[in-house]
């Protein structure tokens, strides 16, 4: 098969358009949220984190209706190990960060349960739409929970407390709800148009090299889907908010799992790939148990982002290596 010049004219315009989409869902999301007085906590672990969890969704639902379950499963197992991986790596030698305790007590083993949860529904092969039903019905009570205990601890903050948050907030209180309902519905679109292009590239360029659906989708695809949680991460890293840039990683991959996956296998049955139960969702469970050993005394410092990064490598060269 010869290489079409124009998949990779589709790529590149979708890997762009994922990023500007997701960029504008997300501020739009967050502005609404502030315009109808959500807590900024909420905000980071949900909105932000589900916001920029739509471009793997959109991917990986195309997928799937397309016929090509190893991306639609590829990416999101991907997404996970590049979002510990790679965007915490990386934001972590931007700045070091510091891990309250509830990430260690709550969040943290939430998504290690629900990585361990993927091992066991995909273990027979496949993702029933029972499972998938499972699967959203757990993130909507992750969701309710999560906002049941910020509100709660918000009620519980001091004064002081809160005048220091709402001076940290970087959303301006002066929202224009019409133009922010706007931008949400226009990021939504380019996303859904960018989703498309990127897996068409993706999978015609991968038939024509003779290279495995599977690893475009947990590399390349997977890096491309995770592009606004890489923008939201080091920016957060930059304003040395590091709780936003770890709330965003952990609330995406339970978001990854739970709901798209969920939805994707609730719409139509998933077949997962054996090299998926074998080795990529492992390591995906690896990632994510060595990143909770690493925060155990709360910081996660630059020779850890160091070491998750150098990680994030050695999983891509194993990913194209013959296997």
């Amino acid at each position: 098969m010869i290489l079409d010049p124009l998949d990779f004219v589709r790529i590149v315009v979708g890997l762009v358009g994922l990023f500007i989409g997701g960029d504008w869902l997300v501020k739009g999301a967050a502005r609404l949220a502030a315009a109808f007085k959500i807590s900024p906590l909420v905000i980071g672990l949900t909105i932000v984190a589900y916001g920029t969890g739509v471009p793997e969704m959109l991917v990986s639902v195309q997928a799937a209706l397309r016929g090509s379950a190893d991306i639609a499963t590829g990416n999101i197992v991907g997404s996970n190990i590049s979002n510990t991986g790679l965007i915490l790596g990386a934001s972590a030698l931007i700045y070091p960060m510091v891990v309250h305790g509830q990430f260690l007590r709550r969040e943290l083993p939430i998504m290690i349960g629900v990585s361990v949860s993927l091992l066991l529904c995909a273990a027979d092969g496949t993702l029933s739409q029972l499972e998938g039903l499972l699967f959203v019905i757990g993130l909507a009570i992750f969701t309710v929970i999560s906002y049941w205990l910020a509100r709660r601890e918000r009620q519980q903050m001091t004064q002081e407390a809160l005048e220091f948050e709402a001076e940290r907030s970087i959303i301006d209180g002066r929202v224009n709800i019409l133009i922010e309902i706007g931008r949400v519905l226009v990021g939504i679109g380019v996303l859904v148009v960018a989703s498309d292009w990127l897996v068409a590239g993706a999978s015609n360029i991968a038939r024509a090299l003779g290279v495995s659906e599977l690893v475009i989708g947990i590399t390349l695809v997977a890096v491309g889907t995770s592009l606004p949680e890489l923008a939201t991460s080091l920016v957060a890293a930059f304003r040395k908010e590091s709780e936003i840039a770890i709330g965003n990683v952990v609330g995406s991959n339970i978001f990854n799992i739970l709901g798209i996956l969920g939805v994707t296998a609730a719409l139509r049955p998933v077949t997962v790939n054996p090299q998926l139960i074998r080795a990529d969702i492992p390591i995906m469970i690896g990632f994510a148990g060595v990143l909770f050993v690493l925060v155990l005394n709360g910081r996660l410092s630059r020779w850890k982002g160091g070491l998750l990064l150098l990680g994030y490598v050695a999983f891509v060269t194993y990913a194209f290596l013959p296997r």
